[in-house]
C-alpha cells in the first residue's frame, strides 16, 4: 500500500489529537509544523521504519528508463576514470567510520546484494519502473564501523554543477539503513550506463528522484549537515530550496 502525503497528513492529524500538551509549546510547534518537517515526522510516526516501497513485476519494467538530471559529468577526471571501464575508481567511505575505505567496483560487486524493482519519481512530473541490483548502503556502513555519533549520511558526485558546486546529496540514518536503500551498479540486468549514473548511484526508493544521487565518488558520515554547501543537505535544497526530506 502506498500512502500519499494527504493520507499521512489526515492520520497525523488524529495522533496529534492526543499531544494537545506538549504541542502547545511553541517551539515545538514551529519546528513540527514546517512543511517538511511535519511530512518526515508525520510518514515515519505512521508507517513502520522499514517499510517497503512498493516493488512490481518484471512485465512492468519501463521500456525506457529516462535519465534524471545530469545525463554525463563530462569532466577531464570522469572521463579519464570511464575510458578505463572504471577500473580505477574508488568509492571512498569516510568522515564518522572507524575504518574508512575505498572500494572499487568488484569489491562492491564481492558485498551480498539485492535486486528490486522500483518506480522512480521524478520532480519534474515523469515516472519510470527500472529493476536495480547493488550492495545494501546497510552493508558498506556496517563494515566501515559506522560511529554511533554519524547522524546524516553525505554523497558526494562526480557532476561539476559549475562554479565549483559540485552535487551532492544526503540522508539520515533512518533511511540509510532501510532495507531498499542500495549502492545501484545495474539497471535492468546490465551495467549502468553514462546517463543513468555509471558507476554507481544511490537508490533510496521512498524518496523523490532528486535524491537518488548518481556518479558516486565518496560517501561521508556526518553529525551535521551545517558547513556542507549551503548547510541545506544537498545541491538542489541548496540552490533551489527543494525539501531537504523528499519522502513518497
Amino acid at each position: 500500500m502506498i500512502l500519499n502525503r494527504r493520507t499521512l497528513l489526515l492520520g497525523a492529524t488524529a495522533t496529534l489529537a492526543g499531544c494537545d500538551r506538549i504541542a502547545r509549546n511553541e517551539t515545538f510547534r514551529n519546528t513540527l509544523f514546517s512543511a517538511e518537517n511535519f511530512h518526515k515526522w508525520a510518514q515515519r510516526s505512521l508507517m513502520a521504519r522499514d517499510a517497503l516501497a512498493q516493488e512490481f513485476r518484471p512485465d512492468q519494467i519501463s521500456p525506457v528508463f529516462r535519465a534524471n538530471g545530469t545525463a554525463n559529468p563530462n569532466t577531464e577526471a570522469y572521463k579519464a576514470i570511464w575510458r578505463t571501464g572504471f577500473a580505477d575508481w574508488r568509492l571512498e567511505i569516510s568522515g564518522l567510520v572507524e575504518r574508512p575505505l575505498a572500494l572499487s567496483l568488484a569489491q562492491l560487486r564481492a558485498f551480498p546484494q539485492r535486486e528490486q524493482i522500483t518506480r522512480h519519481d521524478c520532480v519534474e512530473g515523469w515516472s519510470a519502473i527500472g529493476k536495480w541490483r547493488g550492495v545494501p548502503l546497510k552493508t558498506v556502513l556496517e563494515a566501515a564501523r559506522l560511529r554511533d555519533s554519524a547522524r546524516y549520511i553525505v554523497f558526494r558526485c562526480a557532476d561539476d554543477m559549475g562554479g565549483g558546486n559540485g552535487y551532492y546529496e544526503s540522508i539520515d540514518r533512518v533511511d540509510a539503513f532501510h532495507p531498499q536503500t542500495i549502492l545501484a551498479h545495474m539497471l535492468n540486468d546490465r551495467p549502468l550506463s553514462v546517463a543513468n549514473g555509471a558507476p554507481l548511484r544511490l537508490r533510496v526508493e521512498r524518496h523523490l528522484g532528486y535524491k537518488q544521487a548518481k556518479y558516486l565518488m565518496r560517501i561521508d558520515a556526518v553529525d551535521t549537515l551545517s558547513g556542507i554547501g549551503r548547510g541545506k543537505g544537498g545541491f538542489w535544497e541548496d540552490h533551489a530550496n527543494y525539501d531537504w526530506y523528499a519522502g513518497i
